[in-house]
């Protein structure tokens, strides 16, 4: 008996918490939309993120923010949910722009939502757009604009950091700002890649210390350096490990 309350209050808060995120979208592509000015739409995007955490009663724990340089900088995190893009945008400054993967570009709503705060979509799968939406991003990077990337690209129900993309990194070079690393624990347990509901838990968001990179360090060091950093507080095993 003990068990199937368990199950059911699990199942109503999976309910109440899609409809309170359902019913926070919609308000926030209305004032997206009559909002005018970047900075403005993305403080509305991210206190609307913050007040449904607050709603579903979801502990967001955020430690670190004093390592993210007041200068520009490029956000690498790890993901692991659906969950990851609104725990980034209630836990970072309003200041950053996402760099997300094309197909969410076929969602109307969130296509809309994330086009209005400024965030940049990227091709995965044909090389031609792959490399025109590389060459824009590190336009961007020259321009020492601060990005907020998921350098694994994607996720899977499979616990654990997924291999990372160049791309992030490569643009904190040719920008040569600072890359600072931050741990998602928790949205894996509350939405994982197979259910559609999500359960109750609680998230820490961890920003490690930011990575300055010289003139002479490469991609690859850059990028082992932020997937070192990020498995120190992941408690999650690395799918990716360097070949001996």
């Amino acid at each position: 008996m003990q068990h199937t309350f368990a199950r059911l209050g699990r199942l109503l808060f999976g309910v109440y918490a899609t409809l309170t995120f359902a019913a926070a979208t919609l308000v926030s592509v209305a004032l997206l939309a009559l909002t005018p000015g970047l900075v403005r739409r993305r403080r509305i995007v991210r206190g609307t993120a913050r007040s449904v955490f607050h709603l579903t009663g979801t502990r967001l724990v955020i430690s670190g923010l004093s390592h993210i340089p007041a200068q520009p900088c490029i956000i690498v995190a790890n993901h692991a949910s659906y969950l990851d893009g609104p725990i980034l945008t209630a836990a970072l400054p309003a200041r950053f722009s996402f760099v997300i993967k094309r197909e969410m570009t076929r969602v109307p709503l969130a296509h809309f939502l994330l086009r209005r705060i400024g965030s940049e979509f990227v091709e995965r799968n044909d090389a031609h757009k792959s490399a025109a939406d590389a060459r824009r991003i590190l336009q961007k990077a020259r321009a020492q604009e601060s990005l907020a990337f998921f350098p694994e690209g994607t996720f899977t129900a499979e616990s654990g950091l997924r291999r990372f993309h160049n791309g992030a990194f490569a643009a904190a070079l040719r920008g040569q700002v600072p890359v600072v690393p931050v741990v998602i624990r928790g949205s894996r347990q509350m939405l994982p890649a197979e259910r559609a509901l999500p359960r109750p838990g609680r998230i820490d968001v961890i920003v490690k210390p930011a990575l300055l990179p010289s003139a002479t360090t490469s991609v690859a060091e850059l990028l082992m350096e932020a997937r070192r950093s990020i498995l120190a507080d992941l408690d999650e095993p690395d799918l990716h490990p360097p070949r001996a």
